[in-house]
């Protein structure tokens, strides 16, 4: 296994002529550990397989350099990088049984037999295989048959890196919680890096030890899952990540308040009036905005969405609408009134959409 380390990598196909290149990737510059567990997580276009594709050798890079420890391997071709790559669909021999499949990648590069049975054992007790291993993969489900092609990524214990692009997108959503569980577990037992390509938040967020948002090609932030959701650095992670994502209020900052149309949120702690022209937004999730009968902030009852395990309530402050949570013990219905309520620990200020810390008041 190796550290990956993006050397100021970046990826821009040709303009017209006298134009500008056009960038599928932004530059990059981060090293990833081995042992570690990373998601590339946006939205579709945004770069994120590109970037996987440089690290596997499949896209050679118009910028910067690609590092496995300290080796150059930039210009290397894919079979030279050792690196395990699973896909969307599983790869896998449907003449092969089970265990064959998982040998396969071993008998090629020609290991005993006896280490080859014993890593494959290895590899079906961590995904639940072994009761299988005998079978022909025709016969199987589509996400046995994709346990088989994890199998097939993760048998060799010598690789550089395990990558993995959207590999859940064609499993059952009630199969996706299983597996999403097993190869975190997997991970944990093979201490391998890992870097999982997605654009399911909920996938990357309970896979992933750190995650890498992005969007437009550009690495927007790379954090843990408790970083994203409780401190984004852009608008968009605070708004891709979490479900609601965070709610966004035009503002302007009056020392140590922020002032939305009418209403002002206390900060707590100050902030300098930015220059001219700049966008102020407040941001804050909806976990953390409460709405009760009274006190707080004066708002009206859009709708009352009721999720089960929580209720969302959608309001009006003046021209701005926010969502916020429904306490179960609050009995309010569309048309109410009532007092929003954000703790001011939970208030960002957004500025051209990056977030700014503010002064101890």
């Amino acid at each position: 296994m190796a550290n990956v380390t993006l050397d100021h990598v970046a990826h821009a196909y040709p303009g017209a002529p006298g134009a500008a290149p056009t960038y599928a990737l932004k530059p990059i510059d981060h090293m990833w550990r081995n042992g570690r567990a990373y998601a590339l997580l946006g939205p579709s276009g945004c770069g994120k397989t590109t970037l996987l594709n440089i690290i596997s050798g499949l896209v050679i890079p118009s910028e910067g350099r690609l590092l496995f420890d300290d080796r150059d391997v930039t210009r290397l071709s894919t079979e030279k990088r050792n690196i395990a790559q699973v896909f969307q669909f599983p790869v896998i021999y449907d003449t092969m049984t089970v265990a064959e499949n998982l040998a396969f990648p071993l008998k090629n590069r020609g290991m005993d037999r006896a280490s080859i049975e014993r890593r494959v054992g290895e590899i079906a007790d961590l995904l639940d295989l072994r009761p299988v291993l005998k079978r022909r993969a025709r016969g199987l489900t589509a996400d046995a048959k994709q346990k088989i092609s994890l199998g097939r990524g993760l048998v060799r214990a010598d690789v550089s890196a395990v990558l993995f692009d959207e590999p859940l997108t064609v499993i059952d959503p009630a199969l996706k919680w299983e597996l999403r569980s097993k190869l975190k577990a997997v991970h944990q037992a093979l201490d391998m890096l890992m870097i999982y390509v997605t654009h399911d938040q909920v996938e990357a967020l309970t896979f992933a030890d750190e995650v890498v948002v992005m969007k437009d090609g550009e690495v927007l932030q790379i954090g843990t899952p408790a970083d994203l959701f409780e401190r984004p650095a852009h608008s968009f992670v605070g708004y891709f990540i979490g479900s609601p994502g965070m709610n966004f209020l035009p503002a302007s900052l009056a020392g140590g308040r922020a002032v939305v149309g009418e209403a002002a949120f206390d900060l707590g702690a100050q902030y300098d009036a930015p220059a001219a022209g700049k966008r102020v937004e407040l941001g804050f999730r909806p976990d953390y905005a409460t709405l009760l009968p009274a006190g707080g902030l004066p708002v009206r009852v859009l709708r009352i969405e009721d999720l089960g395990r929580r209720r969302l309530a959608r309001l009006g402050m003046g021209a701005h609408e926010v969502v916020a949570t429904l306490p179960p013990d609050v009995d309010l219905a569309p048309g109410d009134a009532g007092g929003l309520h954000v703790p001011r620990e939970h208030l960002h200020v957004f500025v051209d959409d990056l977030r700014i810390e503010g002064r101890s008041a």
